[in-house]
């Protein structure tokens, strides 16, 4: 579960924060004016490319990771919130594809996510060409969050109560339930059915499968064995 402290999810991009380096320069001790455009690129891609990194971590965290926003989610915190398999909010929620209004184009995923989450619809890219705000109930109606709970408590229960849900299941269903997912998204149909193909010609071995069956007709609770850490190397 990813949530904010305090009254906002995430603000968004601290201008003041100097240590950003937002303003490419050469770490040489070249004076910036004396930098070409060209050195100034291939020093500041990397930096780019790092962030995206971080936020693409989210992403590919083999488990479900669902965001519970309330208050701001601002700029960065949309790109963060997309890269989240199931978002929630409350009604103090509000929204907004901000980077445009500071004079640059969303680096970081939203761009490149928020379409595949909620579509290319006119009014995903109104939002992303102006950064003007919009409120939960907007987010719920074009698909961004799937609920909007009352207040933060909620909020936070209701986060709780899904990851609880989820827990119940099988750890090797859940895991290849969201890396089929992520796949399909940027496959082919067809291409999404040979990956699940050969995913379950491995995966259909697992003991929770038999394990499910025994229980619901005991009607008791499963308890599946944990997954094992993931290698280090």
């Amino acid at each position: 579960i990813l949530t904010g402290k305090g009254r906002s999810f995430c603000a968004g991009l601290d201008t003041s924060d100097t240590t950003l380096g937002l303003i490419p320069n050469d770490e040489s001790g070249t004076k910036n004016e004396e930098v070409d455009v060209a050195r100034r690129m291939i020093s500041f891609k990397p930096k780019i490319l790092e962030m995206q990194r971080c936020f693409t971590a989210l992403e590919k965290c083999p488990v479900p990771v669902v965001a519970a926003i309330q208050g701001h989610c601002i700029g960065a915190g949309v790109d963060l919130i997309t890269a989240a398999d199931i978002r929630i909010c409350d009604t103090s929620a509000k929204f907004s594809v901000r980077e445009v209004k500071l004079g640059l184009a969303a680096d970081v995923g939203v761009l490149q996510r928020l379409p595949k989450v909620v579509g290319h619809s006119s009014r995903i890219r109104e939002l992303c060409f102006t950064g003007e705000d919009f409120d939960a109930h907007e987010a719920y109606r074009i698909g961004l969050v799937s609920r909007v709970c009352e207040n933060s408590q909620m909020l936070l229960n209701t986060a709780i109560e899904i990851g609880q849900k989820i827990v119940r299941n099988s750890p090797v269903a859940v895991v290849g339930t969201k890396q089929n997912l992520l796949y399909s998204r940027d496959h082919s149909v067809e291409d999404g059915l040979d990956m699940i193909a050969t995913h379950n010609s491995g995966a259909l071995m697992t003991n929770d499968i038999m394990l499910s069956f025994m229980n619901k007709q005991n009607q008791s609770p499963d308890n599946f064995t944990r997954l094992l850490p993931r290698s280090k190397l």
